[in-house]
């Protein structure tokens, strides 16, 4: 009876072993940013729609490497979730581009009702193709420069200026036509970059600036809002695949979850941003000629529209009509 009993309750904590889940979700950011507050609220909704038989464990700051490698990771399973920019993205899923071109989105309701319908959906349906799983669109936001040199008002304060981007394609060609050297490099390396002054200038929306204090090693911020940068929640497919169905719902739950948190950062550092920044000891320049920007960079859209989607971009500019 004694041996009975010992069998039953071994095989009870087995399953209750096999059931419990532990699952890494890596950010670039530090914890207290809008991609950490995306990954916190992932983590609290699973536990509780899980009863707490899945974990989701944040790795804040770069932890589990840069957006390209986590992205490489999850292609092999060695990485669970992630919330990523579009920076690489792009060398995965080149039709994400499509929603990188500058001065593409109107605002960020108009951004955000884009990438919650039909077209967003369709970009997350590629996902798939590359061994991922694309959750839901969050997003970075509008992206200005911030610089160690001087005030940026116009193109021409522009040129000249070694400026770190993300690894992509669109962006780079978007600064080479406004004469600056643009500088691919993963987030992780930019910091010590910009202390040791291998690059000049950087460009990131203001949750990115405020979450790093960028006012740190960058005495001048303009904001350009030149390009609206979105950010995808995804998963590995390998181990997508590896939950039922029911789980499956939790997952797309926990990221609307993961969503309304990010943005709600996004809306309140874009809100107190110049403040916080200007507080920080930063010359923020507001009466920036964003129309001269636009034309200086169109022929971005001439160059590579062709190669990333000329129809869907201009699905996406119908749709904000």
């Amino acid at each position: 009876m004694i041996q009975r009993f010992c069998l039953a309750a071994l095989l009870a904590g087995t399953a209750f072993a096999a059931q419990a889940r532990d699952m890494n979700f890596a950010v670039v950011t530090p914890i207290d940013s809008h991609y950490g507050a995306a990954a916190n609220a992932f983590a609290e909704k699973i536990a509780e729609l899980s009863g707490g038989d899945i974990t989701i464990h944040p790795k804040p700051g770069g932890a589990l490497g840069g957006e390209r490698e986590v992205l490489e990771g999850m292609q092999i399973g060695t990485i669970e979730l992630t919330i990523t920019s579009t920076g690489p993205l792009g060398g995965f899923i080149p039709e994400t581009y499509a929603l990188d071109f500058p001065f593409l989105f109107k605002d960020y309701d108009s951004a955000r009702a884009v990438l919650d319908g039909e077209i967003g959906q369709e970009l997350l349906d590629k996902f798939e193709t590359v061994d991922l799983v694309g959750l839901a669109w969050g997003e970075n936001g509008f992206r200005h420069i911030t610089n160690s040199k001087h005030p940026i008002r116009t193109p021409q304060d522009v040129a000249g200026l070694k400026i770190r981007t993300m690894e992509n394609d669109v962006h780079i060609n978007a600064f080479n036509a406004l004469g600056a050297a643009p500088t691919p490099m993963s987030w992780t390396e930019v910091i010590t970059a910009l202390q040791q002054g291998t690059i000049d200038a950087q460009e990131n929306p203001t949750s990115i600036i405020v979450a790093n204090r960028l006012w740190d090693v960058q005495p001048h911020a303009s904001m350009t809002g030149h390009v609206y940068s979105p950010a995808v929640i995804a998963m590995s497919k390998i181990h997508w695949d590896q939950l039922s169905e029911e789980e499956q719902g939790w997952f797309r739950e926990a990221a609307k979850a993961a969503v309304a948190a990010n943005r709600e950062v996004v809306s309140r550092n874009e809100e107190e941003g110049v403040r916080l920044m200007t507080e920080g000891g930063m010359e923020v320049v507001t009466d920036v000629d964003k129309a001269a920007f636009e034309a200086a960079v169109a022929k971005t859209y001439d160059d590579l529209a062709p190669q990333y989607g000329a129809e869907l971009i201009e699905r996406i500019k119908a749709a904000q009509q």
